[in-house]
């Protein structure tokens, strides 16, 4: 059986400050993503285990441990690409393709991010801001994720990602999750993003989630 493994970081801890330490990075990425590789991993074996023996009677508890950890892996490994440090690739403002689709579905860069912003800072709980493609729509949409996986349609694509657990900016921020939001967009590696629309909209291969 194929096992799930952490990705390295495409850059190293403290190469976000002083927007993100590298201490939470170290700490987000080799304790909290780890973590959600070893219970997707642990899920998957004990299903197997199951079908193997006969035994289906924990099947609901499994499927939902493998639902919650492998969103928590899926997420982050989105996550640490959609970010880049503000010296070598992330900030400032979207171009191309990916600028003429949010001015198109949000009326422009501002309101995006204030729609984002909005949704993100909202999340009751904990929880993902999400820019999706929606391929029935053929549109870019905004989605708050619950948890790991819940809230979100089927089928949307992720392309921009933003961490809202208090595990991914209280050491930096408290709990004031405004400015937290706000330091993510010096930061975000928009190169990235509209790499992740090419592939949702089907004109590149390859990038929907893991690379």
């Amino acid at each position: 059986m194929a096992k799930y493994t952490l990705p390295d970081l495409p850059y190293d801890f403290a190469a976000l400050e002083p927007h993100i330490s590298g201490k939470i990075m170290e700490l987000h990425h080799d304790k909290h993503h780890q973590a959600y590789v070893t219970g997707a991993n642990t899920a998957l074996e004990q299903l197997a285990e199951a079908r193997e023996s006969g035994n289906l009677a924990n099947v609901n508890k499994l499927e939902k441990d493998l639902a919650f950890n492998l969103g928590g892996h899926v997420n982050h490994s989105i996550f640490w690409t959609n970010l880049a440090p503000a010296n070598d690739g992330g900030g400032g403002e979207p171009e191309g393709e990916l600028r003429a689709a949010i001015d198109e579905f949000f009326g422009g860069f501002d309101r995006f991010k204030a729609h984002f912003t909005a949704a993100a800072t909202g999340i009751q709980g904990s929880g993902w801001a999400v820019l999706s493609w929606d391929p029935i729509g053929e549109q870019l949409i905004i989605q708050q994720l619950f948890d790991q996986q819940s809230n979100t349609a089927q089928g949307t694509i992720p392309v921009f990602q933003l961490d809202m657990w208090e595990h991914a900016f209280y050491l930096d921020y408290l709990n004031v999750k405004a400015d937290y939001v706000s330091a993510a967009w010096n930061i975000a590696n928009w190169q990235n993003v509209a790499q992740r629309l090419d592939a949702a909209r089907g004109k590149t291969a390859g990038l929907l989630v893991l690379s």
